[in-house]
């Protein structure tokens, strides 16, 4: 089993507040986030590229409206597995990670071992999904499907604590 490097970076409130508007807008050039922090524009890059290299900032991406692009289906999957004493849960995770259609999966307590979520065009690809591929899967004991009705909340965005409003 892999273990996480999880020791917390050591940030200040100029780091914070560069997380905080990287988070509004992953675009911003380094020029004008130097200037919206009263920042000169090399300290602004380095300070930047340390929290890049020491994996604050995983990664920029674009968010997408998922409905705009034909995916109307989203589903939260619970999955029990039989047994824990092979490497059914390895396998499964390894299968998990190669697929586009799972946005999220999480190792989870309770009832179940793992919850999924899912997206899909409409109901049919949903279902198909679920069979010739969650189904497929060795040592599930159960697959357990809830699908969004309505989306309330949706944010990838992590509150900084510890910044100022600019």
């Amino acid at each position: 089993m892999q273990k996480k490097n999880t020791h917390r970076a050591l940030l200040d409130d100029t780091d914070l507040s560069i997380l905080a508007l990287l988070q509004e807008d992953a675009s911003i050039s380094n020029a004008e986030l130097s200037e919206r922090l009263s920042l000169s524009l090399t300290p602004c890059w380095r300070r930047r590229k340390r929290l890049e290299e020491e994996g604050v900032i995983k990664d920029y991406q674009a968010n997408l409206d998922r409905r705009k692009l034909g995916l109307d289906i989203m589903a939260f999957v619970h999955i029990r597995f039989a047994t824990h004493t092979d490497h059914t849960p390895e396998a499964f995770e390894a299968v998990i990670m190669q697929l586009p259609e799972v946005l999220s999966c999480h190792k989870i307590t309770g009832d179940a071992d793992y919850l999924l979520q899912v997206l899909a065009q409409d109901l049919d690809s949903y279902s198909d999904f679920v069979e010739s591929v969650l189904r497929r899967q060795l040592g599930i004991a159960s697959i357990q499907s809830s699908l969004a009705l309505r989306e309330v909340k949706t944010t990838s965005r992590i509150a900084i604590a510890g910044r100022t409003k600019q």
